[in-house]
């Protein structure tokens, strides 16, 4: 391998954004928050099994002894870090579906909506929350993939809703839900700020592609 195709490898990404971003009411301050900036950072960069706890070590610039005194394990700096990241889309989710008309069309919008921009404004937790759950025991998991489920199913009900009333053309709702979810997730691996879209064009896009899979409009 030459050395320019070497340095190319390298230098690639697993994720396209670069700024490290958490919800607002998520206390960063001390040590506690500058370890959870710094692994959302190498957990999305590198993988859980990539970073090591003495690369979050260096990185917060503390010793590894100081790290275990806030986190007894490396992850349990993964599973709060999951923990955060489904809250705040669970939170979304449920706010958008409850949030204007009632009609199945309008809550899709309103909840694919907060899907995706839950992705775009959150990528690097996104991609922590969505890609390293495997990494966590079921113990650890459980919180978050109960979330997911509780999501995914809120989906399925406004799709079934809308399939009862005509609204809908979907041979299986299951399947509708886990396309759409799916192309919003991945939002996240290439969403960055300096693209030439705001996170709401790219939300209200992907919304309006959820009604055409589903068979509505537009």
């Amino acid at each position: 391998m030459t050395d320019d195709r070497s340095a190319a490898l390298a230098t690639q990404r697993r994720i396209a954004a670069s700024d490290i971003r958490l919800p607002e009411h998520i206390l960063l301050q001390g040590t506690s928050g500058r370890i959870l900036r710094e692994a959302l950072q190498l957990f999305a960069e590198r993988g859980f099994y990539g970073t090591s706890i003495r690369d979050l070590a260096v990185a917060c610039e503390i010793r590894s002894a100081t790290l275990y005194s806030h986190y007894p394990t490396k992850e349990n700096v993964l599973a709060e870090l999951v923990r955060i990241g489904h809250e705040e889309h669970h939170r979304r989710l449920t706010e958008a579906a409850a949030a204007g008309p009632a009609d199945p069309a309008s809550r899709l919008r309103r909840v694919v909506r907060a899907h995706v921009l839950a992705h775009a404004e959150f990528p690097m937790l996104a991609v922590v929350a969505d890609n390293e759950l495997h990494a966590l025991s079921p113990e650890l998991a459980g919180p978050a993939l109960m979330l997911r489920a509780a999501g995914r199913q809120l989906l399925i009900d406004i799709i079934d809703e809308g399939i009862a009333a005509g609204v809908f053309a979907v041979p299986d709702a299951f399947l509708a839900v886990t396309a759409i979810s799916g192309m919003g997730m991945r939002v996240a691996n290439w969403y960055d700020s300096a693209l030439p879209y705001e996170p709401y064009e790219v939300a209200d896009t992907y919304a309006d592609f959820a009604l055409r899979i589903t068979g509505g409009s537009p």
